[in-house]
């Protein structure tokens, strides 16, 4: 692979990265409108969006042959209903002032995913990932003891998205025939819930407000567009390059929400960030050393 294209990829996945980490501007603008309502319009305009892209960049839409596929359809579908969960999370807790709980829980996904290797593909630790392991235990733990709840919003959004990232490593599909199948799974009951609402005159779209309907309308946008930016970048740069940009987007949502949307963040909930945090540290060693043996 030449320089300039892995040039290029680094720039795609830097702007995959920034626009997920800045994303929480967009539901923050339509905090108006409840979570569900959000999810359904992003589910039914993520169709449209994700076939446009397909033609733009001459992909071929698989959609027949992995319905086809009853294996491949059984594990989108599982999919679905984990990526949909997610999304509703991230939204729910944006739309309603909480948007450093989904900071920290994209900062544990990583060290979650880990586990996941350990129980179901038998893979075996080094003592640097144990100790990054525990360090994130016992951040969940500081939240607990010290608040008197279980961060569900965190712990929430890191197990949906790292079982999402578990079952799509499995499956022997592209992002965006992935990604495609995976909305349309999802289109009739989002489509279904969009129109219940139209009909019981309880829906926010196109009831006056032309910058929530088109806020609305742009949802299929706000997740395809930095999916098509990752998969791209997948290609271009090594793996573990990818894995250092995924903490670019928590940061800038953990820098959002302290310095611009003033949400509070106490000692002790800093506390268990910088446990996260020193897991994380001690996680990156290892592909630290293998980035720096590749370019020697």
């Amino acid at each position: 692979m030449n320089s300039k294209s892995e040039n290029s990829g680094w720039v795609m996945g830097v702007a995959a990265f920034m626009w997920w980490g800045f994303v929480p501007v967009y539901f923050k603008a339509l905090d108006t409108v409840p979570a569900l309502e959000i999810l359904a319009h992003r589910i039914v305009w993520c169709v449209p969006v994700t076939l446009v892209f397909m033609l733009l960049l001459r992909k071929r839409v698989a959609l027949l042959k992995i319905i086809a596929n009853r294996k491949l359809l059984l594990g989108l579908m599982a999919s679905t209903a984990l990526v949909s969960s997610n999304w509703f999370i991230f939204t729910w807790a944006v739309t309603h002032g909480q948007i450093l709980p989904t900071s920290l829980g994209y900062f544990i996904n990583p060290i979650f995913s880990i586990l996941l290797g350990v129980i179901f593909l038998s893979e075996k630790l080094t003592r640097l990932q144990w100790a990054a392991v525990i360090c994130a235990f016992l951040g969940v733990v500081n939240q607990v003891v010290n608040y008197g709840e279980v961060p569900w919003i965190s712990l929430g959004l890191a197990v949906t998205f790292g079982l999402y990232g578990f079952i799509r490593k499995q499956l022997v599909v592209d992002s965006l025939n992935g990604l495609l199948v995976e909305t349309v799974i999802a289109l009739p009951i989002a489509a279904g819930y969009v129109l219940w609402l139209t009909f019981n005159q309880s829906s926010s779209f196109l009831q006056g407000s032309a910058s929530v309907d088109w806020l609305l309308l742009c949802g299929g946008i706000v997740t395809a567009v930095p999916l098509i930016l990752f998969a791209a970048a997948a290609r271009k740069i090594p793996l573990n390059s990818m894995g250092f940009l995924q903490f670019l987007a928590p940061s800038i949502t953990f820098i959002m929400a302290t310095q611009y949307y003033n949400e509070p963040l106490g000692d002790k909930q800093f506390f268990s960030f910088a446990l996260i945090w020193l897991g994380l540290a001690l996680y990156l060693v290892r592909p630290v050393q293998r980035l720096f043996k590749r370019k020697s």
